[in-house]
């Protein structure tokens, strides 16, 4: 009974959404209108439920009036006279009104008043409503709540919200920067309902993570064989949300890739150092890496500052470190170099994961001093993403990417084989062998190029909600020059992909096989992962 009496709600609020104002609604239990019935009368049974639902004519706009509105306020363009009169289109024009009040530094812009009336011998709906603005305020007093080990005084550093007129973007940008230190379960600025003087007074109400979080990892390939890895990670060090995280990785156990590799690293970051955009961090890292065409133990430190230009623009800089010895098809050697990280990213994807709009782009930029009979030189590496959907429900996702990396001023056999280019495997050409593609020497020997170019193309089309195929294209090319395409050499792999959607992004196996080479069609590479390939 209780639900059949609020089902006369549920129907006419379904009506009002799609403009039908003069609508009829019955409902019949066992013959009899449930709005009748006592709810609290003990029935034996019910044998029948008959909902019956008349529309009406579907109503337009007559007038559609909002004042006063703030400059460049955009409405709606479905509130409008002559537009269907769909209530949550109301809604819509009043939130936009109070929210352009409130970009122009009046955050106690509210309704004040409306009037909606029904015209049904017209099927018109006029709708005029009132908004008052309220006074032009700044940012007031500023208290912290649900802080315990994050000190008071950092937790107003990072949030970073600046002295000056009332900015509600400053307030979605304190949020996600408390947020982003991993610090903080949740974060959360509350605004007074009522002004002191021409202040808003504001509360930054946060909750605290567990500080100390350990994981590790086992992961299987048919190519580079088993993984173990693991970390250790504090999340307020010193007290002011400072973040420390120890990694360790062991890789290529019983894998086809060379030998086994080790890594150890160690990486400090500090939130709003200078200012609330900026964040200080510090890296050391040794590591071995014994590779099919060369064998590495290197050590580099460095340290910097990220600079948050906005949530999708990001700049990285600052100085670092690294020595090491190499063993290669041009013997046995050491280095030892200074280099400049720069790095820069937009990333405008609508989901890291899976993504179905938007675009990515990346460049890194590390001019390096060598020291010791090492070349100086630079290195550049750069990334570019974009995806593009179409068809019923944007089922259908075109995704391209491309790779550039290139060596400047310095020569192959005078600086860390890591730093060169090679191409094959998941990250560049699905279908070849793990880094089958580099500059031969001759009689077998191999090192990596100078320079690099990949592209990968891929058509995903989701069967299901759950459910989506992949078909693929990956080139890559591989130079002895700084640009490439000038003298190098090429290979392409091409395969069709199996995704699995999850809450935390899709479940990838994807199959592939060379198309150039003497192995063209002939062997297949499987690869499995969380996430798109790119």
């Amino acid at each position: 009974m209780a639900a059949a009496r609020a089902d006369y709600r549920r129907l006419l609020t379904g009506l009002y959404a799609q403009g039908y104002y003069g609508g009829t609604i019955s409902i019949l239990v066992d013959g009899v209108e449930a709005a009748s019935l006592d709810p609290l009368v003990r029935r034996s049974s019910v044998s029948s439920v008959v909902l019956r639902v008349t529309p009406g004519p579907r109503f337009t706009f007559g007038q559609a009036g909002i004042a006063p509105l703030a400059r460049g306020t955009e409405l709606p363009e479905a509130f409008a006279t002559g537009a269907t009169a769909e209530a949550d289109v109301i809604g819509d024009a009043a939130s936009a009104a109070v929210t352009a009040w409130r970009a122009e530094g009046r955050p106690l812009a509210n309704v004040s008043d409306q009037s909606i009336t029904a015209r049904h011998e017209a099927s018109q709906l006029d709708v005029q409503i009132i908004v008052e603005p309220g006074p032009e305020l700044t940012f007031g007093t500023i208290t912290v709540d649900g802080n315990e080990a994050v000190r008071t005084e950092r937790v107003l550093a990072i949030a970073g919200i600046p002295a000056g007129v009332y900015d509600p973007a400053m307030i979605d940008r304190a949020e996600a920067n408390l947020r982003r230190t991993g610090a903080f379960s949740s974060a959360t600025v509350i605004e007074s309902d009522t002004a002191e003087g021409s202040t808003l007074p504001l509360t930054l109400s946060v909750v605290e993570q567990t500080p100390r979080r350990v994981g590790a990892g086992i992961e299987y390939s048919t190519v580079s064989g088993l993984t173990l890895s693991g970390f250790w990670l504090h999340r307020n060090l010193l007290g002011g949300a400072e973040r420390l995280r120890i990694d360790g990785e062991v890789t290529g156990l019983s894998g086809g890739t060379g030998g086994i590799d080790y890594t150890l690293g160690a990486s400090f970051l500090r939130p709003a150092t200078f200012r609330q955009d900026t964040d200080f961090f510090a890296n050391a890292m040794i590591e071995q890496l014994d590779e099919p065409s060369y064998f590495e133990r290197n050590a580099n430190i460095e340290a910097g500052i990220i600079r948050r230009i906005n949530d999708d623009v990001v700049l990285e800089y600052g100085v670092g470190y690294a020595t090491g010895e190499v063993s290669d098809a041009l013997g046995d050697r050491s280095y030892s170099l200074f280099y400049l990280p720069l790095e820069g990213t937009i990333d405008r994807r609508n989901d890291a994961f899976n993504p179905t709009s938007g675009y990515y782009a990346n460049l890194s930029i590390a001019p390096f001093a060598g020291l010791d009979g090492t070349d100086s030189g630079a290195r550049i590496v750069g990334d570019a993403r974009i995806y593009r959907s179409f068809g019923a429900d944007d089922r259908v996702t075109l995704a391209a990417r491309g790779q550039l990396g290139s060596i400047l001023g310095a020569e192959a056999t005078n600086i860390p084989s890591s730093y060169l280019f090679y191409s094959g495997g998941g990250g560049t050409v699905r279908g070849q062998a793990y880094q089958s593609l580099a500059v031969d020497l001759g009689g077998g020997n191999e090192i990596g190029g100078t320079s690099f170019f990949g592209a990968q193309l891929e058509a995903r089309v989701n069967v299901t909600d759950t459910i989506g195929v992949v078909g693929f294209y990956d080139y890559g090319f591989i130079g002895v020059d700084e640009l490439p395409f000038e003298n190098g050499d090429w290979h392409a792999g091409a395969g069709l992909g199996l995704r699995y959607n999850t809450g935390i992004g899709p479940i990838r196996l994807d199959v592939a096989t060379p198309t150039t080479g003497t192995s063209a069609g002939e062997r297949i590479e499987v690869y499995i992962g969380i996430g798109q390939a790119f």
